[in-house]
This record gives structure tokens, C-alpha cells and sequence, in this order.
């Protein structure tokens, strides 16, 4: 009985001090975006779809997009189709294009779409080619630092969001499931990272928060060291750590879309672990946090937030 009675206790302080996180961000517009990591094992990613069923059904209206990357790797390897990643980007030939597009708007997205009916979401899934959401255009060849000159093939960069897509189905009640897939003008389908399309429409909705969730705690000042977390940082700070060479693989594109969600409006972006228990709730509902914030400028954070 005394243990009961003080797991009460610490649920009513939990509770208190969520409270005015509630009614701030109640009707607020989060854009959250999840790694296929995250699918990989389904405790995972249920415990992963229970949070973000917590957050719209307290009122928040989330936006989530979703990658796919392990998911495409293992389809690729079992039809033989052949891919590789330059700088945390995938190359996409023709037949790359096909499987992400099997992958993306099918396995993984009806997926999600399964576990939003368990937890008592009305979801409905899209990809940036539905309604014009995503416009985009081929990307051309890219000159790296080496010299090398990199074709990504079926890859595209954003034109343009139409976030009134996404406002129609978030005024009905609905939370949108969004593939990152996309196609230009003519029709063509473009693969696009997931934390582009995810930072582009934060930035056309000018969401509350883009919420970056990935298989590491946040953004490392020291990638070999899981105790060199970042709680907080800004833009030039992102850039400094791009320029030492703390940022690598994946989290190069993601700070480029941080960068660019934060220029386009969005106030807050955070990163952290889609696999840590309770991380999301954690993250936006006490002070501490879980993962790393990142914002225009860290003096426009306050004392708490600084952790001070």
C-alpha cells in the first residue's frame, strides 16, 4: 500500500508539472519525424506511436513523417536492387525509385497507419505527391569536397510545401502520416530525406516544434561518447559543430534541416531517441528535457530551459 500510495504521488507531480505544458501547446502544430529505425522491433515502435497518440489526443496537432531507411536496405538487398549513401543521403536510380516507393507510401506508412487505429487515432497517410503537397525538381549533380561528382539519380530538392494540404486534414480532426516521397512537374517520383520534407513542412505550417527522433539520445559533442549529450545549442553552434566534425553520416542532413526549419519559422527543433522510454512526452513536457533543443539564438532561452 505505501508504494502505491507514492507511485500516486509521483503521477500527481508528473501530472502538475505537465499541466501548463498542456494548455500551452494545446492547438499548437507539431511536425514529428521518426527514422525506420524505430520500426525495426515492434515494442519500439509501439512504444514510439503510444506517445504521439498521448500528444494528439491531448489536443496538439501533430504532423508525423516517417523515413524508411532500414526497411529500404533490406527490400533492396532481397530484389538485388543495388543503392548506396553519399554524405547520409541514398542514391536513387530507377529501380531504387520503385522499392522506396513499396516501401515508403506501402509497408511502412500502412504500418503506422495500423497502430494509429490501435491507439485510437484518425490517421490518414500521404506522400508528398498527394494534392501537390511536396513539389520538387531532379536533383543535379553534386561536386563533393573530394572531387567526386555524385548523381543521385531519382532524388529531389523542394520546390515548395502546400501546407494547406495538411491544415484541411489537421482542421478535420485527422493526423496526417506523411512518406517523404515526392515528383517534379512531369510526374517523375523523387525520393526525399525524411528530415527535409519533415523541416519544410514545419517551416510552411510555422509548426510550435519540429521534433527530430533518431536511434542516438540527441546531438553528441563527441560521437565516440554517449555522455557527451547537448541539451541545448543554436545555429552557429550546429555550425560549429559541422565544421569540427562532430556531425557525420545522417546527422549531416539533419542539420541542414534544422538549419533551414529554423529560418523557415519554426521556433524549436528538438532531437532525440525514438527508442528511449518516454523520451517524447519527456522532451515536451518538462524542462529538463531528454534530447537536444536547438534554436535561432540560445539567449532567447530561459533560465529553466537553460537548466540554470
Amino acid at each position: 500500500m505505501i508504494g502505491h500510495k507514492g507511485e500516486q504521488a509521483v503521477t500527481v507531480r508528473a501530472l502538475r508539472g505537465a499541466a501548463p505544458y498542456i494548455h500551452m501547446y494545446k492547438g499548437k502544430v507539431f511536425v514529428i519525424k521518426t527514422g525506420g529505425g524505430a520500426f525495426r522491433d515492434g515494442a519500439t515502435m509501439r512504444g514510439f506511436m503510444e506517445q504521439v497518440a498521448i500528444l494528439h489526443h491531448l489536443g496538439i496537432r501533430v504532423v508525423l513523417v516517417h523515413g524508411g531507411g532500414p526497411q529500404l536496405d533490406q527490400v533492396t538487398k532481397k530484389l538485388g536492387v543495388e543503392t548506396r549513401m553519399v554524405q547520409g543521403r541514398r542514391v536513387t536510380d530507377g529501380g531504387a525509385i520503385d522499392v522506396a516507393c513499396m516501401v515508403l507510401n506501402g509497408l511502412v506508412n500502412t504500418r503506422l497507419l495500423g497502430l494509429c487505429r490501435e491507439f485510437g487515432i484518425a490517421a490518414i497517410g500521404v506522400s508528398g505527391v498527394d494534392a501537390g503537397l511536396v513539389n520538387a525538381h531532379k536533383r543535379a549533380p553534386v561536386t563533393l569536397a573530394s572531387g567526386e561528382v555524385v548523381d543521385y539519380g531519382m532524388v529531389g530538392d523542394i520546390d515548395a510545401v502546400d501546407g494547406s494540404v495538411l491544415l484541411r486534414l489537421l482542421d478535420a480532426g485527422f493526423l496526417p502520416v506523411v512518406s517523404p516521397l515526392s515528383c517534379d512537374a512531369q510526374g517523375h517520383l523523387l525520393n526525399i530525406n525524411a528530415d527535409t520534407v519533415a523541416a519544410a513542412i514545419g517551416g510552411a505550417l510555422v509548426a510550435e516544434k519540429l521534433i527530430l527522433c533518431t536511434g542516438a539520445q540527441g546531438i553528441l559533442e563527441r560521437l565516440e561518447d554517449p555522455h557527451s549529450l547537448i541539451s541545448y545549442t543554436d545555429v552557429a553552434g550546429l555550425r560549429r559543430l559541422r565544421e569540427e566534425g562532430a556531425l557525420t553520416d545522417g546527422m549531416l542532413p539533419k542539420s541542414s534541416a534544422i538549419e533551414s526549419a529554423i529560418r523557415g519559422g519554426v521556433r524549436r527543433v528538438h532531437v532525440i531517441s525514438y527508442s528511449a522510454p518516454d523520451a517524447l512526452l519527456a522532451e515536451i513536457f518538462t524542462n529538463e528535457g531528454t534530447g537536444t533543443l536547438v534554436v535561432a539564438d540560445t539567449k532567447a532561452l530561459s533560465a529553466a530551459e537553460q537548466g540554470k
